[in-house]
């Protein structure tokens, strides 16, 4: 069955094209920087937004038009696989990520829930079997029903605690049966609301103790595929654990998981952290931490994670740039986790939001690859830190220096001058590359 008809393979046309059903800059097999465009950007389909979301919000019930909407439970299970690689195939993405609950409808117990799971993994794997499609990663939903209302690897409830790690084992085996590259681990509500009634210690000791048994049991199994962790400052717990890059990296080298994760990070939530994106990336890049993205933007006049599909090309050049510098991202890629705004209730809209942001990164990579070739940046950064590559700068930076010596040249030096940063010349030649 066709959920799309009126939309035919998306192709690549060029920037003069005025085909809103064509990319303008995507071109997967055009070489950048040794690689083709669609081994760097490694695209995924975000299953929970484009699949299953209907447009609702805090005021408002659903708006989406979606064909496969007519069916329910199982039955709308099995038609959303049909709809998702139909829409796959069309947009030529690489890769789709999910959530357990995404794909497959809660039964009355665990046990039925893992059998109506099992049904859709066994659909999705004889779909893949005959497309090039892959899995970029997957995870557990561990956040929507009011069992995990305090929790799951954080809650107070031990029950819970042995249901989410029940819940996180099925899905490392889920992982393992459909070849994931990666498995992402998102503390929806790892978190806490006050600490009046929060043993943060026991919480964060508990959360720590999961992520041991997933290593072990992944090892166990043979799941070979990259853990990761997605940063979140809040929404909807007041306080997440995971509240930046910085936060996950200390925690992950408290509790000896720095060599067994890395991070999956989201453009929307370093705004919501008060972090611009390349911030997160840069801090990701420096600890050897950077693993994936989800690639989205936030809008800066509301305070919630809106997930827009990303379309500021100053972002996605420097965030590519972050990418690059990194040498890639090895097995994480870049997932559109966005939704078409409410009122873009109709199913091309889903086509257009997918172009405009395949298009963004594929500019962005362009001109990031540039900026690194031309060593635009570099220039001024090499400038500006001039200082410390001779005389006492060069003793500082060789661990020559000691206070006394320090002490000695300032107590003898002259007036201080300082050297402008730039920072306007900087924003205009990155502008003129952007311009093209």
């Amino acid at each position: 069955m066709a959920y799309f008809e009126n939309v035919n393979k998306i192709q690549f046309e060029g920037k003069d094209s005025t085909n809103p059903l064509a990319f303008k800059h995507y071109n997967a097999q055009e070489v950048v920087a040794g690689k083709t465009m669609e081994e760097h950007l490694r695209f995924a389909m975000a299953y929970w937004h484009t699949l299953v979301g209907g447009g609702s919000d805090p005021f408002g019930s659903e708006t989406a038009v979606r064909g496969w909407d007519r069916f329910s439970g199982m039955d709308l299970a099995k038609a959303r696989v049909e709809a998702a690689f139909e829409f796959i195939e069309k947009t030529g993405i690489p890769y789709f990520c999910f959530h357990d609950r995404d794909i497959a409808p809660e039964g009355g117990t665990l046990r039925e829930t893992n059998k109506n799971l099992d049904v859709i993994v066994a659909m999705m794997k004889d779909y893949m079997k005959t497309s090039k499609v892959k899995l970029l990663w997957n995870t557990a939903n561990m956040f929507t029903n009011p069992r995990f209302v305090h929790g799951a690897g954080t809650t107070s409830n031990a029950e819970v605690y042995a249901y989410a790690a029940a819940q996180l084992k099925k899905g490392l085996e889920t992982g393992k049966e459909l070849g994931a590259e990666n498995y992402v681990f998102w503390g929806g509500r790892e978190g806490y609301e006050t600490l009046l009634n929060t043993d943060m210690k026991l919480e964060l000791d508990n959360l720590a103790r999961l992520y041991h048994m997933a290593i072990d049991y992944a090892n166990e199994i043979g799941f070979g595929a990259q853990f990761l962790i997605e940063p979140k400052p809040k929404e909807p717990t007041k306080h997440q654990y995971d509240f930046d890059a910085a936060t996950c990296i200390a925690f992950l080298q408290t509790y000896g998981l720095k060599d067994k994760f890395k991070l999956n990070l989201e453009a929307n939530h370093a705004t919501l952290a008060g972090h611009t994106f390349e911030h997160e990336l840069r801090v990701a890049r420096l600890h050897g931490m950077l693993g994936s993205l989800d690639a989205n933007q936030g809008d800066l006049l509301l305070g919630w994670d809106t997930d827009e599909f990303p379309t500021d090309l100053y972002t996605t050049t420097m965030t590519m740039y972050e990418v690059l510098q990194n040498g890639g991202i090895g097995s994480g890629g870049i997932n559109f986790d966005a939704k078409v705004r409410r009122a873009s209730f109709e199913p091309e809209d889903l086509f257009y939001a997918h172009i405009a942001g395949m298009d963004a990164y594929a500019k962005g990579l362009k001109v990031a690859s540039k900026l690194i070739e031309d060593r635009v940046l570099d220039q001024f950064i090499d400038t500006r830190y001039a200082s410390f590559k001779e005389g006492i700068g060069a003793d500082i930076v060789a661990g020559k220096a000691t206070l006394a010596s320090l002490e000695q040249y300032a107590l003898d030096q002259g007036p201080i001058k300082n050297v402008s940063g730039r920072q306007e010349l900087i924003k205009s030649v990155v502008n003129q590359y952007l311009f093209g």
